[in-house]
């Protein structure tokens, strides 16, 4: 049986020993968590310590963490005009986000079209900050979003800096962080977020769990986007996935004490990867390289290459990679964060992603390599084949 080397840990990433000895765990209890009998308190507990460790990953109070059902749903949950603060009661009227944010994210959640406007980004993929400012400046109670790390690029957005301009124009700050945290230190008060998103399956935890965090109790929505029972203290009703947030935890936990070693492990392997790369393919383009990325993350093409193909021949050769954003499979489409960054047609076609995980062994990039040899070799003869 061919064996097979994992390259797609941005779409997501196999479960942590912690999260699935939690879940099993959880699985035993058969309270419901909003029971106040002993099997109700028992939910509860696992509920509670899961917040408790999700928080301490991002720096953030136990309190202002909300469990969802995904990533996605946070997202869903944060965009919307309906958020207020102890200083301001009236609807947010703009929402303001880069032009490579997460598709989740680009759909606008609960803003109407025209109340949404793009900022674009440099070559390197970098929001534009003076762009933000001058959009900030022309609204009068802006949302902004916008991610800590690119899915496609890896390349880590300017959030601070971002921050200061937006609560200087009276606005709030949205960070989709499903990306970045456990791979890169996130701590929403450093980072200036006013709101920041979370998705289990990223850091090892299970599929389906996410949560959004808000940096204080100041901030809450006039508007749940699922009303109910009054769960997660009225922000998002209906039964908690006790099983899964229990994992959440494990996996949050475990991602937090080993954020460091990982995330050198990453950068080691992704530098070995890249210059093996480069090597072979001399003219390969490596997206944001010059910028700050993850760690973990590398989007290259090489002109004539389709994404589409290199990613069926890296498949057949036991690699999963892939070409883009997971929730865009089976499109075959234009990247929307090349195209936003200036990439040429005929390099967004190709672009392919590699991204790497805290299992990744020195033997898988050599994997990778011997297949990318293969795939660059029947390239080039066909190159040589249509100019003949």
């Amino acid at each position: 049986m061919l064996e097979r080397s994992y390259f797609d840990w941005n779409a997501t990433a196999p479960l942590r020993d912690e999260a699935r000895q939690a879940l099993q765990d959880a699985c035993e209890v058969a309270g419901n968590p909003s029971s106040v009998h002993a099997e109700g308190r028992a939910a509860r507990r696992l509920i509670e310590r899961a917040r408790d460790d999700v928080a301490a990953l991002v720096g953030a109070r136990p309190a202002d963490v909300f469990f969802t059902s995904s990533g996605t749903e946070a997202n869903m949950l944060a965009l919307t005009p309906a958020i207020e603060t102890a200083a301001e009661k009236r609807p947010r009227d703009k929402l303001l986000m880069s032009a490579i944010e997460h598709s989740s994210v680009r759909a606008g959640g609960r803003f109407v079209r025209t109340a949404i406007e793009d900022i674009p980004v440099s070559a390197d993929g970098r929001v534009d900050l003076k762009a933000l400012t001058d959009a900030v400046a022309r609204a009068s109670r802006p949302l902004v979003s916008l991610m800590l790390a690119n899915n496609e690029t890896g390349v880590l957005q300017p959030v601070a800096e971002a921050a200061a301009i937006v609560h200087a124009g009276g606005g709030l700050l949205h960070v989709d962080a499903v990306q970045a945290v456990g791979r890169v230190p996130c701590d929403i008060g450093a980072l200036g977020a006013d709101l920041l998103t979370l998705s289990a399956h990223k850091l090892g935890g299970p599929k389906g769990v996410g949560a959004l965090v808000r940096l204080s109790e100041d901030i809450h929505f006039a508007d749940p986007l699922i009303r109910g029972g009054g769960q997660e203290r009225g922000m998002r009703a209906g039964t908690e996935n006790v099983a899964g947030i229990a994992a959440f935890g494990a996996a949050a936990a475990a991602a937090h004490r080993q954020l460091t070693a990982e995330a050198a492990g990453m950068l080691a392997l992704r530098t070995r990867l890249e210059a093996g790369l480069r090597a072979i393919s001399p003219h390969a383009v490596i997206f944001g390289a010059a910028a700050e990325r993850l760690p973990n993350t590398t989007l290259f093409a090489v002109e004539g290459m389709k994404a589409e193909t290199a990613v069926i021949a890296f498949d057949l050769e036991g690699i999963a990679v892939s070409s883009g954003a997971a929730c865009s499979s089976g499109k075959v489409q234009p990247s929307h964060v090349l195209a936003a960054m200036r990439v040429s047609p005929v390099l967004t076609r190709g672009g392919v992603r590699v991204s790497l995980g805290w299992t990744t062994t020195e033997a898988d990039v050599e994997c990778f390599l011997g297949a990318w040899r293969k795939l660059s070799s029947a390239l080039s003869k066909d190159q040589r084949g249509i100019a003949a």
